[in-house]
């Protein structure tokens, strides 16, 4: 009679290669980071609102309208357009004393095709 008790059965011990070292990830650091800082960018909901104003009005979209059309203020809205700006999401263009701001299609569709990518891969 064996005295010695098998040690439990978990899934750890009976997936065969389960402490190998190599994975396989699906993004490099330099994708990772490039995906989570435009993420970031549309992580806020004045930013979102922001682009669903300007996707919607297809040209340029005057900053004057842009801050009426949001519940704060106008150096929120400012500072949230720089960002968008600043992150390549949108452009703008002075005209006389105004700044009128467009999407730039190319990069949200980038942006699109790249968190399609990542989840495809996973």
């Amino acid at each position: 009679m064996n005295t010695q008790s098998e040690p439990p059965t978990t899934a750890h011990t009976t997936i065969p290669g389960c402490c190998a070292p190599v994975f396989d990830v699906g993004l490099t650091d330099g994708e990772a980071a490039q995906l989570a800082e435009k993420l970031s960018l549309l992580a806020h909901p004045i930013r979102l609102r922001l682009l669903a104003i300007l996707a919607r009005n297809g040209g340029h979209v005057c900053v004057c309208d842009l801050e009426a059309a949001l519940p704060v203020k106008q150096p929120t809205v400012s500072h949230h357009l720089r960002l968008l700006r600043d992150g390549g999401l949108i452009e703008g263009e002075r005209r006389g004393q105004w700044i009128y701001y467009a999407v730039r299609r190319e990069e949200l569709a980038a942006v699109q095709a790249a968190l399609a990518q990542f989840f495809a891969r996973i």
